[in-house]
Order: C-alpha cells, then structure tokens, then sequence
C-alpha cells in the first residue's frame, strides 16, 4: 500500500486540525459524534454506579468476580446481546425511512411472528419427528422468517398499490398482529422450545467460546485489511484522490483495534461455575474443584471457559454486513437513495417505485422475524410481551443513528450505533436501580428528540 506523487491528493480545506484530521481519513463527523456520545454515556454510568452507589469499578483496578458497575465484561458482554435484535431490525427501519415511510409494526410482527414458532415447535414439529430431532430448529428457523417477509410484503402491496399511507398501513398492523399473536396462543406462554433453537438466543452455550472467538476476530481483522488494500488500489486504478498513507494505515489500525479489543473483552466474561458443571456433566466426566468452590476468584482451569461472540451478535454482524453491502454495492440500494431523494423524479426516471416499495417492507418484515427467532430462542418461550413497543425503539435507534426522518439520508453502521445507545440508556438505568420502564422511556424519549434536533441543525450548517 504505497503512495505515489503522480496520483491526485484530496484538496486540502481550511479549518481546524480535527477537522483537517477527519477529511484526511475521510472518518463522517456524524458516526465520530455518536461514538463520543456513546463512550460518555458508558463513563457517566461508570462514574455514578462507582462515586453515588460505592460499587467497585476494574477501572479503578477491582478483579472482575468484585466489580458491580457499568463496564464489566459481564454486562458489555450482555449489552451486545440485548442490542442485537433492535439492531438488526432497525437496518432495515434505515430504508423504510429513507423511502420516506414509516414501520410501525416491526414489534408486533416480531410478536405474532415468535408465538406462531413456539406453537410450531411444540404442537406439530416436536409429536410428529421427535423431541429433539435436529430439523426443529432448521424448519422454525425458516418458517419464522418466511412468516416476517410475507407479512411485510402484504403490507408493502398496501401501501404501493392501494396508495394508503404507511403511516396508517403499519399502525394498522401493530394492532392486528399483536391480537392475532394473543388470540392463536389464548394469552399464554409457549415453552419450552427445542434446545438447539435455544442457543440461537445466546447464554454461555449459545456463543463461539474462547477459541471461536478469537479465530473470527483474528480473521475479520485479515478481511479488513484486505478490504482497504482493495479499496485503494480500486480508487487508485480510477484516478480517484486517495487518502494518505499515515490515514490509511491509522483507519486500519483503529478498525482492527477495536476488533481485537472487543474479542479480548466478550472472552474475558467467564462462564458461570453452574454452566461449567453442566458441560463436564454432559462429558461425563467431573467438574474441577474450581466450578464446585465458593470462592470469588476462577483457577486456571475454569478460567478458560470464556463465552466469546454470542450468536446473537453474529447474526447481527451477518446482517449488517450485508444489508451494507446491499445499500452501497448494488442497484437496489441506488435505488433506495433516488426514491427517497425525490420519489416523483425517481419514477421519471424509469425506477418502479412501487415494486421497490414491496421489496423494502418485504425486507422488513423478514428481518423482523430473524428478530424474532432471536427473541425466542433468549427467552426460550414464546410470549405475548414479546416485541412490545420495540417498534419505538427500533425508529428511534435508526434516527438517533443519523437516519433523516425527511428521506434520503440514513447509514446501516448508524442505526446499530443507535441500537447500542439505546440499550446502553436502558441497561445503565436498571444498573444504578433505574429499573422503572417509565424513566426508560422519559430518557428515550428525550434522545429521540434531541437527535432529530441535532440532525435539523446539522443539514443547515451543510446548506
């Protein structure tokens, strides 16, 4: 990777030395801003649960078993998980909204969607191939998100080609499938559910462990790299500017750091001694003294049993990557931008709007029901407070994460920022006894509007 004088040069700009900065690297202000929001956010509730509440912090050099606050590998560790299903719908909440649309039923869908796998998996699936048999998963699985699509791609043909608004379509559908999830199931739980499908929630069986981990991680920072060698050289090949070296190399550098560092961090939360017992038990062999002590400190031995990745956060990572993918490398996330940049012009121009809006709510919904198979399988139920109100959150994490309410603007890696915040608010609430979902809401409800504010303020400095 090696710079050249005949190549063109970014124009240089005037202005301060972070903002010369942040044009060499090309890093966007606005993901720099959330991540800075974030960082603060998670010292403000480190901060209060270690000076207010008196609990020991590891940044204040506390061992792992002692500390009680908010930056701990357990609940990091957790908080990626609980992100992962808001996240992953609000990708695609991202292209529902720069259509110019709205999604108000991703929450119910994501309901009605769980409940009908649980009653699959327990009233047909489980008496007709056996308890346990190895297709439970794989048919529910399938099924669930089958389920999403069409359900989103009903609602898409609503809103295309009866010309009813999203906004009534979606609150429409929030009521009816949140009543049709009630009335299928009479109000009750559905549980247990197959323990494969389970481990597609996460928990100590349900991530890669250790090894797993650190594999992935080690290869993402190899894909990495080799994306960005690609990438300039492609730019270079074109005669587009390039960044400079010391740019490329720090971008590099901080991508593969913060891969590293989050893989040292989810490995670092060890498993509990119950869930250490019952892997040697399922060996049939016995546990070590460490997983049958008391003690606050892991031996060597059960010190090894880290959870790594959950499969929650993979399956986010798989999403993300390809519904990037989809938005920047394909016509269809071309497509997405014209139509929301000016529908009527975008139709001149020879885009069928309204088939792309079917495929868009249709995307929707099926990312609504990869949420819900996650939702379940943590639960290991089907319940009727599933996905309740999720719909909020979900806009909300996509707006927060820079996703213009008036079209047109919106970034997949903005919303999952978003989502994070989100849960970040909420999980820090309930550490420092917080817990009231009515304080939960006041706190997003205020971020919900602040992000719409600064984004106001943002594109008239731009204009």
């Amino acid at each position: 990777m090696t710079d050249t004088t005949h190549q063109p040069q970014a124009p240089g700009k005037e202005g301060g030395a972070f903002a010369r900065f942040l044009r060499a690297t090309e890093l966007d202000p606005r993901l720099v801003g959330m991540i800075g929001a974030l960082v603060l956010i998670w010292l403000a509730f480190e901060a209060y649960s270690t000076i207010v509440l008196g609990r020991p912090s590891m940044l204040l050099g506390a061992a792992q078993a002692e500390a009680n606050g908010f930056l701990t590998p357990r609940n990091l560790w957790n908080l990626s998980v609980q992100t992962a299903y808001i996240g992953i719908m609000a990708t695609g909440m991202v292209l529902v909204i720069i259509t110019r649309n709205i999604d108000l039923s991703v929450g119910s869908i994501m309901g009605m969607v769980g409940m009908y796998m649980g009653l699959l998996q327990v009233e047909y699936l489980t008496p007709a191939l056996g308890l346990g048999h190895p297709s439970i998963w794989i048919i529910t699985v399938a099924f669930g998100i089958a389920m999403g699509a069409l359900i989103g791609a009903f609602q898409g043909f609503l809103i295309a080609f009866l010309s009813i608004p999203s906004f009534i379509v979606t609150l429409g559908g929030l009521l009816v499938w949140r009543g049709a999830a009630f009335l299928v199931a009479g109000g009750k739980t559905i549980a247990p559910l197959d323990d494969t499908f389970a481990l597609i929630g996460g928990g100590s069986f349900g991530a890669l462990g250790r090894t797993g981990s650190w594999i992935f991680g080690i290869l993402a920072c190899i894909v990495v790299v080799i994306a960005f060698i690609r990438a300039r050289k492609s730019r270079q090949h074109h005669g587009f500017a390039l960044r400079p070296v010391w740019a490329e190399t720090f971008v590099i550098g901080l991508v593969c750091a913060i891969i590293i560092g989050a893989t040292a961090l989810v490995n670092s939360y060890v498993w509990p001694r119950g869930n250490i017992q019952k892997y040697y038990a399922n060996l049939g062999q016995e546990a070590p003294a460490c997983a049958q002590s008391n003690d606050t400190i892991y031996s060597d031995v059960c010190g090894t049993f880290g959870h790594g990745f959950a499969y929650p956060v993979l399956i986010l990572i798989a999403v993300a990557i390809f519904m990037t993918i989809l938005m920047t490398r394909t016509r269809f996330g071309r497509y997405v931008f014209a139509i929301g940049g000016n529908p009527e012009a975008a139709a001149l121009s020879g885009i069928n709007t309204r088939a792309m809006t079917v495929k868009i709510f249709t995307l929707m919904g099926a990312l609504a029901g990869i949420a819900a198979v996650i939702g379940a399988a943590r639960q290991n139920s089907a319940t009727n407070a599933m996905g309740n109100l999720d719909e909020l959150y979900v806009i909300a994490a996509a707006v927060v994460g820079g996703t213009s309410l008036a079209g047109g603007v919106g970034t997949i890696h903005g919303a999952i920022i978003g989502a994070l915040i989100l849960t970040s608010l909420q999980t820090g609430m309930v550490l420092i006894g917080f817990g009231d979902g009515s304080y939960q809401r006041i706190v997003i409800g205020i971020a919900l509007v602040l992000a719409v504010w600064l984004d106001i303020v943002y594109r008239k400095r731009i204009k």
